[in-house]
């Protein structure tokens, strides 16, 4: 029982002969011990650091992006580009939200985790303190539980328990680190970037793809006569966005839509559903290829065969007005074999590139007079035309030279060009600081009005037949008519007097055509019916000349500024049109062989003529009365002055610098929702030309542009526009498809965007924040590139860029099939 009793190790008993060797083994062990806590306490050390330094690096690379982050590849060596100001005020995430809907952002449970999230330190230093009183607690229930344990056997077996504590930690830090990084990469298409201060809920998001960056690259190698290096600059920018940037963006945003509202960082399991959430939104979409017999150049209002071919008539050219189908299409258009990325502006007025027009009808039949020709991989411009075939400018210069009163680019700011053909005349007055809407049919000239817009001129295609054209009345400084083939004289000078209308009093009919210089019995003969008309209209025939290097005469006419002429003529015919007659009802109204009379009260427009360019471009027109409510509910006056400095501060602080477009590589743009435009006046300075649109159901805001020396037109955004395929570089909406949500199809409308949109184009929109989501999920559906999303105050800024992506499956519209 001896040997029992004294076996007994418990810290209280030992024998003589075994104190000695007890001391031993003690020492030994506790030396072990702290070997093997100096070993393991180094390494979760360094491991910890290099862990913190790679989430620095993390963060660093969620404003400034870099291609290697986008392949999927470490971020952790990029630098940082945080924005000075808000050093030690902002709080940048690890992980990053995308783009989380408004409700959330609420509960006081993500608020403990927002602060967790924004001081990562922090979160490390209380999970090891949590590890260390844990394993303090486990040690002395191990001490109190083993009462009959010696006190090296005990102490050996604390060393050990500390030991796999921290062996513990260090391996879920790891198993963390690792979640992150294949977060990281599973949403390099999501979002990249995020500057969120605290106590604030912005959400701004940037996003790019290096493939498509990539296929961008090669296609610019192939560039177009030199011009690689401007494309190049436009690609090696990659929409990098400074925190600065942000702020200017929220600057110009909550200049016309007041306060942002704001969204906090989400968790991971909440970013995840939304990713989900995401994913199923973008594969609800499932776009298709149309297939029509216009193939690549389908426009759908005027490609509806069946309805032209259940036409009663096509006397008046109704086969070339629109006939828009009952339901839009929602299919894409293919591209041309062998499209590439259209040549810049000016180079473009001389050549572009043959696969993206593929016609050579034209410069078959009109080669001759240098309208277009064929030369290798090119169609070029010689600047020619019917009535000016050496050249558009010495024709300019002419007309110039026998009316000095025209004053180019002062008092004569915006043309209309009835049968434009290529559009040379309207494409070289761009050098007299002249804008010129010109126009032709989709007829016989086989793609006449699509060379106009490839090369970078202003153009649609309409036609002059039943109805009057998408225009105010009184806006339009002169109308001019090379060879156009109208015949204005029949049928009471019915399309004539369509002219009447849009010109403004004072204004000038130029008409260079075989009837005004030659003595064939048939050009006489409509010579004598012109005059006769022309003086019944109370026109002044103020001068007829002819031009003796290009062979051709010019007649020019002036429209009467007063109802005098009117009011004298012996003959009431043509009529004067009815009182109630608006003469600015231009949407799908009948043509009708009547005159409205002239403006006389001195604040009725119409009655002065405009300021001289470009001082009215900015200054209010002078019919814009104080009494008047503007469209954003100011005296109009100050509304148009408020507008044209709210855009003008948009474009010069955001979309000129906080975009990385590359505006050399911009010449066609589209403003789908125009109002006063203000946002075509502050692109002045630059080498590009806005189509101006004022919905049919807005306020009547398209006399105000073309006052101001801008032109633009009506239209219906539920039905298709008057243009060819791949026609603008850049499309800019403000506000209007949470409009067109409301009526009509917006996946309609995103597709009819696509088709007007060049590959490699821009789309700006700005709209409420949840028509920002949506918008962003159709598209990308349609693989374009999302640049930057921004939401603040329920309000949102999308830009993003038209890629080459066509789908494979097809839809075959019945009703455009021959």
């Amino acid at each position: 029982m001896a040997l029992g009793k004294y076996s007994r190790v418990d810290g209280r008993k030992s024998s003589n002969y075994c104190s000695t060797a007890t001391i031993v083994v003690f020492v030994a062990l506790c030396l072990v011990g702290v070997w093997m806590m100096t070993s393991t306490s180094v390494v979760p050390d360094q491991n910890s650091d290099v862990s913190s330094q790679g989430k620095k690096n993390d963060l660093s690379t969620q404003v400034t992006e870099s291609k290697e982050s986008y392949n999927g590849e470490s971020n952790n060596t990029a630098g940082d580009a945080s924005n000075p100001t808000d050093e030690g005020k902002s709080k940048q995430f690890e992980d990053n939200p995308g783009d989380l809907p408004e409700d959330a952002t609420k509960g006081d449970a993500l608020v403990s985790q927002e602060e967790n999230h924004s001081n990562p330190q922090q979160t490390e230093s209380t999970s090891e303190v949590k590890q260390e009183e844990k394993s303090t607690e486990q040690e002395e229930e191990s001490t109190e539980q083993k009462e009959d344990a010696g006190d090296s056997k005990s102490e050996t077996q604390s060393e050990r328990e500390t030991d796999n504590s921290d062996d513990k930690k260090e391996d879920g830090q790891y198993k963390v680190d690792d979640k992150d990084s294949e977060a990281g990469k599973k949403n390099e298409n999501k979002s990249v970037g995020e500057d969120i201060e605290e106590g604030s809920d912005e959400k701004k998001t940037v996003e790019n793809s290096a493939e498509l960056n990539d296929k961008k690259d090669q296609e610019v190698d192939q560039g177009s006569d030199g011009k690689a290096d401007g494309q190049k600059k436009d690609q090696s920018s990659n929409e990098a966005f400074t925190a600065g940037t942000q702020s200017d963006l929220l600057n110009e945003t909550t200049t016309q839509n007041g306060a942002f509202l704001t969204q906090a960082s989400e968790s991971k399991n909440e970013k995840e559903m939304q990713k989900s959430s995401g994913s199923e939104i973008e594969n609800s979409y499932l776009w298709k290829l149309c297939n029509s017999t216009a193939g690549p150049d389908y426009i759908p209002c005027l490609d509806n065969l069946e309805a032209i071919r259940n036409l009663r008539s096509t006397k008046h050219y109704e086969h070339r007005e629109r006939h828009c189908p009952d339901n839009p299409p929602t299919c894409l258009v293919p591209l041309p074999e062998g499209y590439q990325r259209s040549i810049e502006w000016p180079t473009s007025r001389e050549k572009i590139w043959y696969h993206n027009v593929p016609h050579t009808k034209l410069a078959e039949v009109k080669g001759h007079q240098n309208w277009v020709k064929v030369s290798g991989e090119y169609l070029t411009f010689p600047g020619g035309g019917t009535q000016f075939k050496h050249g558009a400018l010495h024709y300019i210069d002419f007309i110039q030279q026998s009316i000095p009163e025209i004053a180019w680019g002062k008092r004569t700011r915006v043309i209309l060009d009835v049968g434009c053909g290529v559009a040379s005349f309207g494409g070289y007055l761009f050098e007299r600081d002249v804008l010129t809407m010109s126009f032709a049919p989709k007829d016989e000239h086989e793609a006449q009005v699509q060379f106009a817009l490839e090369r970078g001129i202003p153009a649609i295609s309409a036609v002059m037949g039943t109805k009057r054209l998408p225009f105010p009345s009184r806006v339009f400084d002169i109308v001019h008519c090379a060879r156009c083939r109208v015949p204005w004289h029949i049928e009471g000078g019915k399309l004539l007097l369509e002219l009447n209308r849009v010109l403004r009093p004072g204004g000038l009919f130029v008409w260079s055509a075989t009837p005004v210089y030659q003595k064939l019995p048939e050009d006489v003969e409509i010579w004598e019916a012109m005059k006769k008309l022309t003086n019944a209209m109370c026109w002044e025939l103020i001068s007829k000349t002819k031009d003796r290097v290009n062979g051709v005469g010019i007649a020019v006419y002036r429209k009467p500024t007063s109802n005098e002429c009117y009011e004298q003529r012996s003959k009431d015919d043509p009529p004067l049109c009815q009182g109630s007659d608006d003469p600015n009802a231009a949407w799908n109204v009948p043509l009708q062989a009547c005159m409205h009379k002239a403006p006389v009260a001195t604040s009725e427009r119409g009655s002065q003529w405009p300021e001289s360019w470009p001082a009215r471009l900015s200054k209010s027109p002078y019919w814009l009365l104080s009494s008047q409510v503007g469209a954003y509910g100011k005296p109009a006056p100050e509304d148009f002055t408020a507008d044209y400095e709210h855009w003008k501060h948009v474009v010069t602080n955001s979309y000129l610098t906080g975009m990385g477009i590359n505006w050399s590589t911009v010449r066609n743009v589209m403003d789908m929702r125009a109002i006063y435009g203000g946002f075509a006046a502050a692109l002045r300075d630059l080498n590009v030309w806005v189509m101006n649109i004022v919905s049919v159901d807005a306020p009547d805001t398209l006399p105000i542009i073309y006052e101001r020396g801008l032109f633009g037109i009506y239209h219906d955004w539920c039905e298709s526009f008057s243009t060819y395929p791949r026609s603008y570089d850049l499309v800019h909406a403000d506000h209007l498809f949470s409009k067109i949500k409301t009526k009509c199809s917006l996946p309609a409308l995103v597709a009819e965007v696509d088709r007007i949109l060049r590959p490699e184009g821009k789309l700006i929109v700005r709209d409420r924040a949840e028509i920002i989501t949506e918008l962003e999920s159709m598209l990308k559906s349609m693989h374009y590139e999302i640049r930057m999303t921004y939401s603040k105050d329920k309000e949102g800024l999308l830009c993003c860029q038209k890629t080459m992506w066509r789908p494979k499956d097809v839809e075959t519209l019945t009703y455009a099939i021959a």
